[in-house]
């Protein structure tokens, strides 16, 4: 890693934090909120790519766990990440990870614009949805007793924000990419 790479994680992890600013939106059946911070997963992933993105949020996750309110509603400490929504937390390393890999692998700068959004928006499905689920579900299950079904059940209300923030990060991310390339610069 050069000093550019740990610059671009210092900055998505602030850009993360920021993200968390916005408050939680709690559903009641599920101990898990709506945050834009997992929107932070899809960004990193598709904008910085695999290695600079996972380390973005390995900071982000460390500073949590040193006590720093930088989730979303101003909670952080070791008692979020052994709560039910740890798994998210802490899924988001690996989410941002698979995320970027998929982008390097999908997106390149000579293909046409439709190509490039249709790359990014799949790249952030498989990453910060699927990979996300299926490391933060089982977790709400086994920390909350909850039977995995109900998770699984009570998950779906997040589907639709979450293909949104796809959206809205392959569109960033697209528009990141014609104007300063920087997922073809890899770490």
């Amino acid at each position: 890693m050069t000093t550019r790479d740990l610059a671009f994680a210092a900055l998505f992890t602030g850009i993360i934090i920021v993200l968390g600013l916005v408050p939680p939106v709690p559903l009641g059946f599920i101990p898990v909120p709506i945050t834009l911070q997992s929107m932070g997963v899809m960004l990193a992933g598709c904008i910085i790519g695999a290695k600079r993105g996972a380390l973005a949020y390995l900071i982000f996750v460390l500073l949590v766990a040193v006590g720093m309110p930088v989730l979303s509603g101003g909670r952080g400490g070791l008692a979020v990440l052994f709560g039910p929504t740890g798994g998210y937390v802490l899924g988001w390393i690996a989410a941002a990870l698979v995320t970027g890999f998929c982008a390097e692998r999908l997106v390149r700068e000579e293909q046409g614009e439709w190509r490039q959004l249709a790359g990014f928006f799949a790249a952030s499905v498989a990453g910060g949805i699927v990979v996300l689920y299926l490391i933060g579900m089982p977790w709400v299950s086994l920390v909350a007793g909850t039977p995995f079904s109900a998770v699984a059940m009570g998950s779906l209300a997040f589907i639709p924000g979450d293909l949104l923030k796809a959206a809205i990060a392959a569109l960033a991310a697209r528009a990141v990419l014609a104007g300063y390339p920087l997922l073809r610069q890899r770490a």
